[in-house]
């Protein structure tokens, strides 16, 4: 039996977290101990403890790994419409609060447009106790089709 997209996108978003073959170690150090909640076709909320590894120098979410956990998450959103490889060409993160070592994060990803091989994720950062938002962000993929040729990869957008 194939799988879905969308258990495709949760399985590597579970593979990225847990340090599966081929994850980029910053991915794991950023993903462990995420936990998906719900996944379904465009949207995918996950939860996550700020774990001590994370903090910056004020005892807050690093800011460049909250942006990678984003950038995973939406993607993985993205990645429940189909199984292409997709790649950033636009994303912004308006930043409204921090986030402190060992509190409790819900993220959010939600497709919210589709311009043929352009997407567009939202993903909402919230503190899980009271709902107030950290982090906005806002990213177009595109959606590639990759082919080997010659021991290279060429990508037709």
């Amino acid at each position: 039996m194939e799988e879905s997209c969308v258990q495709t996108s949760v399985r590597w978003l579970q593979g990225l977290a847990e340090g599966a073959t081929g994850s980029a170690e910053f991915d794991v150090l950023t993903l462990d101990g995420l936990e998906i909640v719900e996944a379904r076709e465009r949207f995918i909320r996950c939860n996550f403890i700020v774990p001590l590894r994370l903090a910056d120098e004020n005892g807050n979410w690093h800011v460049g790994a909250m942006a990678t956990l984003i950038d995973d998450v939406g993607a993985a959103a993205i990645h429940t419409l189909n199984a292409n490889i997709k790649l950033s060409v636009d994303f912004n993160i308006s930043f409204y609060s921090t986030a402190k070592i060992q509190e409790k994060i819900e993220i959010e990803a939600k497709v919210v447009g589709v311009r043929g091989k352009l997407t567009s994720v939202q993903v909402e950062v919230r503190r899980k106790d009271n709902g107030e938002v950290i982090a906005l962000a806002k990213q177009w993929m595109a959606s590639t089709n990759m082919t080997a040729s010659s021991g290279m990869i060429k990508s037709k957008l």
